[in-house]
């Protein structure tokens, strides 16, 4: 039965469309049952088309909720039909001699229904507009009560139909148009309420900005889910010890950055909303990645624009040209620089600063060869499959197999996959499988796996590092950043094979290299990389070496020094 009420739903939807969309056909319905209901208004027929009517605007928005891109405020949807259909149940119901309480209510339901599309307009487009800012927090009105409005009227309008039809009492109905009233203008004073407290916002912008007198400014814009880039540099920034203020640009970027920083965070949308935020004493923005908008604030010529990054690896998205609009790139190391040339993205030497990585401050290091650890514990990182297929370097594919191995040698396993990886339906399955792996082997062996929540969330990448005493991992940031551990590691070969993966990734020169074709499920090679990762590990020279070529020359306990003093002199 479910199935076949979703073939049928689909049906309709499909026709809707074909007529000129599904809200096009319940408007030219309602138009007609408001006609028939003018002609014989004291018909059964007219009954039976005002309820028929009433029950297809209301199924209408249940199938339209339904929709993978269904609008989360309701409130102002389809007056038309709504609207038109309170009128024809009124007509019906006047011609059977209904007294004037019932005309009153009807009226007040239409004149909401009616009316929801000036409050939905700033309830819509709302947005904070500061936070860490005393008094200045603007609190928006809500969609919840907005859409409990809307549910409370087209309730209404049902019940009215139905009791219109079946000719008995109102009480309900005009109980129910009572109660979206009174919602209905709770949403209107919290919009007036915001309105008035955004344009005092708007108005008082250069005055707060003066009071906070910001030297710098960090600009982040990013997908939803993406918080690490800002994250991981946040504490950093704060330690350069001069006011500044967090620049975003979409609502859910201000409503994950709020809530990682006490440092003001402003919002602002638009390209033009940003004039006002460009005061005198601002010298200075920096970025962590190479968002569109960030040229909104790039257009800024009398600022000196860095570019922090939010990782450094050999993929290629680590050399897209647009790194040369930035007046300085701050990199971790050499290999970042030499990267560029190698791949005919000509760069000026002046645009770069090696500033190490400040996030690996607190990484421990290995303490011993692996091959004397019984039982060793290894992370599992891999990326995600990238926005484009030159840039898919994940190996979760294969990560069952790979997940599969490491139990069968003994392994316990931190489970850490890329926060994008989910979003590809085969990898997200590859995540839940690695998963159900985890699981099962921890209730037979005993062994402590970590994975979900607890190595996602709860547990830092820095803490992960700390956590293992080697890791597998494909492409990506994480290779280098685990190379300031000197513990082993090794990669999945997605792109290439061979030496063709050394010459286009040069970090694999110190890992133990195995094979993992993109989206193939396969693997080749990896118990010849698992034999040198956990055994003898004959690279953990070269790893040495390579560490400043890719971390630079900065102890560990002075890398954070080194980032402070080199922000300081763009200030």
């Amino acid at each position: 039965m479910p199935r076949l009420i979703r073939s049928g739903v689909s049906t309709i939807r499909y026709v809707g469309r074909a007529l000129g969309g599904f809200g096009v056909v319940v408007n030219v319905i309602s138009v007609v049952v408001l006609t028939l209901a003018i002609a014989e208004p004291a018909s059964t027929a007219a009954a039976v088309a005002v309820v028929g009517c009433a029950l297809l605007v209301a199924g209408h928005f249940v199938v339209e909720a339904r929709g993978k891109d269904a609008d989360p405020l309701r409130m102002g949807i389809r007056p038309l039909p709504r609207a038109v259909t309170t009128a024809s149940a009124l007509v019906v119901d006047t011609a059977t001699g209904r007294s004037w309480p019932t005309v009153i209510a009807a009226g007040l339901l239409m004149a909401l229904v009616v009316g929801e599309g000036a409050v939905r307009r700033p309830v819509k487009n709302a947005t904070p507009q500061a936070a860490n800012i005393p008094g200045w927090e603007v609190v928006l009105p809500s969609t919840a009560v907005a859409n409990r409005a809307f549910l409370a009227t087209t309730s209404a309008m049902v019940l009215l139909s139905v009791c219109a039809a079946l000719d008995v009492t109102q009480a309900p109905a005009i109980v129910v148009v009572a109660v979206a009233t009174l919602l209905a203008v709770q949403v209107a004073l919290q919009s007036a309420r915001y309105l008035v407290a955004r344009n005092r916002f708007e108005r008082n912008l250069p005055k707060i900005l003066a009071e906070i007198a910001p030297v710098f400014a960090f600009h982040w814009q990013a997908p939803v889910g993406t918080a690490y880039q800002a994250s991981m540099w946040l504490p950093y920034l704060d330690r350069i010890g001069a006011p500044y203020f967090v620049l975003v640009r979409t609502i859910a970027n201000f409503t994950e950055v709020a809530k990682m920083t006490t440092a003001p965070v402003i919002l602002r949308v638009g390209l033009e909303d940003l004039d006002p935020i460009v005061t005198p004493s601002l010298r200075t923005v920096f970025y962590a990645n190479t968002a569109v908008r960030n040229s909104h604030m790039i257009r800024f010529p009398r600022l000196t624009h860095v570019q922090l990054n939010h990782g450094d690896s050999d993929k290629i998205a680590s050399v897209s040209p647009t790194f040369r609009q930035y007046d300085r790139n701050f990199v971790a190391g050499q290999a970042a620089i030499d990267r560029f040339a190698k791949h005919g993205v000509a760069t000026l030497p002046e645009q770069f600063e090696i500033v190490g990585r400040p996030q690996l401050e607190h990484v421990q290091q290995a303490t011993g060869p692996i091959s004397a650890i019984d039982g060793p514990t290894v992370l599992y990182s891999p990326t995600w499959s990238g926005f484009y297929e030159d840039s898919d370097y994940s190996s979760l594919s294969a990560g069952p197999l790979i997940v599969e191995a490491l139990l069968a040698r003994g392994c316990t396993v931190v489970f850490r996959p890329h926060p994008y990886a989910r979003r590809h339906g085969g990898n997200s399955r590859a995540c839940d499988r690695i998963i159900e792996l985890l699981t099962q082997d921890a209730l037979v062996s005993g062994r402590r796996h970590v994975f979900g929540p607890a190595a996602e969330t709860e547990m830092s990448v820095v803490d992960c590092f700390n956590a293992c005493h080697a890791m597998i991992s494909d492409v990506s940031s994480v290779v280098s950043d685990f190379l300031i551990s000197t513990k082993p590691f090794a990669m999945a070969a997605v792109s290439a094979t061979g030496d063709a993966f050394t010459a286009e990734f040069p970090l694999a020169q110190a890992a133990y290299v195995f094979d993992a074709p993109r989206k193939a499920g396969t693997v080749d090679r990896l118990d010849a990389a698992l034999d040198g990762l956990l055994g003898d590990d004959p690279l953990a020279e070269t790893r040495r070496s390579l560490r400043t070529y890719y971390l630079g020359d900065t102890p560990p306990d002075q890398v954070v020094e080194r980032f402070v003093e080199t922000a300081r002199r763009y200030l």
